[in-house]
């Protein structure tokens, strides 16, 4: 590993420093709801399709 790869780039700094660039971080509730919508719609297709 050399002195350039250790080193975190300005933009990986950046992205650290504001969030995931996702479309609002006071969107908790939001993501917690499609979160959940997501689990529930796989853990559907897999007994389904008999997975389980």
């Amino acid at each position: 590993m050399t002195a350039d790869t250790a080193a975190p780039t300005a933009s990986a700094r950046n992205l650290a420093r504001t969030g995931t660039g996702g479309p609002e971080e006071d969107s908790n509730w939001l993501e917690h709801v499609l979160g959940w919508t997501l689990v529930v719609v796989v853990a559907m297709f897999v007994t389904q399709v008999g997975w389980f």
